[in-house]
This record gives structure tokens, sequence and C-alpha cells, in this order.
């Protein structure tokens, strides 16, 4: 059962909705233009329902099925929201928003969607319904969690749901998975040191909160190197180090360093937050300073469900072929907050090969638009496999 013949009929035109979205990108929840063109594109294919505003600016499209008799509500989610990145490909239809780009394919996600509702309205070849699911924020604004919070879940009966991201150096027409913790939890912390600032030439009438973060900075590696088993994984990046004062001879009065904790596990994630804790606190004062830790968990654990993973999988080869599958991909630290609604039903979140690409988050990454057959054909398969017609 390989790629749908239909949207290789519709590439061409699907294409020409990616590079538009390409070209006009939004931030986390100001993604207005998107969602209204996502809502009008749904109306426009006969969807059965077109809902906007959850989540503040989601987006959910109900296709019931020829039949209906199973019950099953099966919900697809793409991601609608660009990243505060100056583009730098070249391409024709690059971004016409200095500083805004859509440098993770989320105009792919969403084009790929949108091209699977138009298929699923037209042929409606399963028993159940499919909910179509865009969302705003994916980028560090947990739009995941507002639709999740919105009750989109009760309010739609989804009873399983489905998400697809690109893959940069995964072959085009290629796809990866695997049940379990697939990607991060994202967590982010600030530490606020307090010192006695003054004169350079004079530090022993100082308490120097340079010296405290620098002896922080080293000590926050040994977190994960001497408290977590090795065979687990978690980092801690330190990425801002700013401290109130420019001029050579002057000791700061304050300091903070700011970063990222990324975990697979909730109790690793547990256990960094309460050795953070503890060193933050026990070091400043060791050096006659003080120190407050600010600890913000924001994405958990993407976790992929057995069941649903192995079906996903299976629906993956019979789009792309036996041998362009990988079932158990190894888990990546980046997050994703489709992980909140993983958390609400079951389901499972798989990779679309990018091809030889830069990769996500860099100013020269583009969608490879020849994934567009592929990513459409494994949304239709799922709602046509999953709830197959008893007819």
């Amino acid at each position: 059962m390989p790629t749908i013949n239909r949207f290789a009929d519709l590439q061409e035109e699907i294409t020409g909705w990616r590079r538009d979205l390409h070209m006009n990108p939004e931030l986390q929840f100001d993604v207005h233009r998107t969602a209204g063109l996502v809502a009008r594109k749904l109306r426009e294919f006969g969807c059965d329902e077109v809902i906007e505003g959850i989540g503040q600016t989601g987006v959910v499209g109900l296709i019931k099925g020829r039949e209906t008799s199973s019950g099953k509500v099966m919900g697809m989610r793409a991601d609608m929201d660009a990243l505060p990145i100056l583009e730098q490909t070249g391409k024709s239809y690059a971004s016409t928003v200095p500083g805004k780009m859509h440098a993770c394919g989320h105009d792919g996600h969403t084009a790929m969607l949108l091209g699977a509702a138009k298929y699923l309205s037209e042929t409606r070849n399963f028993d159940g319904a499919v909910a179509v699911i865009f969302q705003p924020a994916e980028e560090g604004g947990g739009g995941g969690k507002e639709m999740v919070d919105d009750g989109m879940m009760e309010r739609f009966g989804i009873t399983e749901v489905y998400g697809m991201h690109t893959a940069p150096g995964v072959p085009v027409g290629e796809f990866s998975i695997r049940p379990g913790p697939v990607l991060a939890s994202a967590d982010e912390f600030e530490i606020r040191i307090k010192g006695i600032g003054g004169h350079a030439a004079y530090p022993h009438e100082c308490i120097d909160t340079t010296l405290i973060g620098a002896q922080m900075l080293q000590s926050l590696q040994t977190l994960v190197a001497r408290n977590v088993d090795p065979v687990k994984s978690a980092v801690v990046s330190c990425s801002l180090f700013e401290v109130d004062s420019t001029a050579t001879n002057v000791i700061p009065e304050t300091a903070r360093i700011k970063g990222t904790v990324r975990t697979l596990d909730g109790k690793i994630q547990d256990l960094v937050e309460e050795k953070m804790r503890r060193m933050v606190k026990h070091m400043a004062k060791a050096f006659g300073g003080d120190a407050e830790l600010h600890y913000e968990r924001h994405y958990p654990v993407t976790v992929n469900h057995d069941g649903q993973t192995a079906f996903a999988a299976q629906v993956a080869r019979e789009v792309a072929g036996q041998g362009k599958v990988v079932d158990n991909a190894p888990p990546q630290l980046g997050a994703e907050d489709f992980s909140f609604m993983l958390n609400e039903r079951p389901g499972a979140f798989i990779f679309v090969g990018n091809g030889d690409t830069a990769y996500c988050h860099h100013p020269q990454f583009d969608f490879d638009d020849e994934a567009i057959p592929h990513g459409c054909s494994y949304w239709g398969r799922l709602a046509e496999t999953g709830m197959p017609l008893k007819g």
C-alpha cells in the first residue's frame, strides 16, 4: 500500500499552501493569518465542523466517516507557529517578515495535514471521525497544553491522538518512531546571585558574584555526571551568564545564570531539580553570598504509547515500504508540547524524512516539499487502517 495517488495530484497545490505559509511566518499564539487560512480551507473542503479559537488561536476540523458506528475519533495534530530567526535560505519563497521564519517545518506540518483533510473530506473511507488539530505556540508557548486545558479532547470525543514532525537527516520517503520516551522534558531555570560589589582592586572587601557564578557553572555539570545513572540521559545547559557591570574595574553586586534541563524520565527530572536547588543554595553561602533558583517546568517527556506506536509504524511501512521505517529509533533530547496531548489520550509521535538539509532551528533550514505525498499518505492511511469500514 504505497503513497496515495491522490496526493501526487494534489502535491503542487499543497506545495503552494506550504510556501505561502513559509512566506508569512507568525510566532507563538499570534498566528491569526495562518489560523484563518486553515479554517477557510477546512470549510472549503467540507469538514463537518470547523471550530476556531481553541487554546487561544488553535483550529480543529471534524470529518465524519461514511460510517460512525466504531465510536472512534482519531486526532491528528500539526503545529502552525514559526521561530524568531532571520532566514538565510535565499529561496524565492523566503520569509517576507524580517526576523521570523519557519525554521522547524511547521509550515510543512500544517500543509500536509491540510492536504490529508482535503482527501479525507472527499473520500470518508473510514468508520468513525477524524479531528484535524492545528495548534499554535509549540515553540515555547505551550499551545498544546492550552488546547487540552480548553477541553478539546472532551469536546470532540477524541479517543486517540497522533503527531508528526519533519526529520532532517532521514531520507525523504522514510519514517522513524519508537515506543516509550521519544522526546525530552524541557525545563528552564534562572539562578540569581547576590554578593557585595566594589572596586576590583579590593576584592577582599567584596563578595564576588562573578566568581560564585563561575563555580556554579562548572559544578552544575556534575549534576548529570555524578548523580544521574550513566545509562540514562539528562542535559543541563547554561546558555546565559550575565552580571550587572561591564566595567573591568568593578566587581558586580549581582549575577544571573539561565539555562535549560532536558530529561527522558520524570524521576530524573525530579532528581536534577532537587540537586540543583541544594547546590545553588549552599555554594553561594560557601562564598558568603546568596542565591535563588527559579525553576520552571515547561514541556513533559513525550511518551509514545506501545500499541499506538506499533500501529503507526505498521501504517508507515505500508506507505513507505519495508526497510524504510525505523521503529526503535533512539530518543532525542529535543522537546515537544504534543506531550500534553499524549498525557491525555493514547497515541504516537512519528518523524517523516526531510532529506539531507540543515537541521531544525537553523537559518538555512527548509522543509522539503517532496516529503508531502509521504506525510499526507501516512495521515490518510492512519484513518482508513485504524477505522476500517465494515462493508
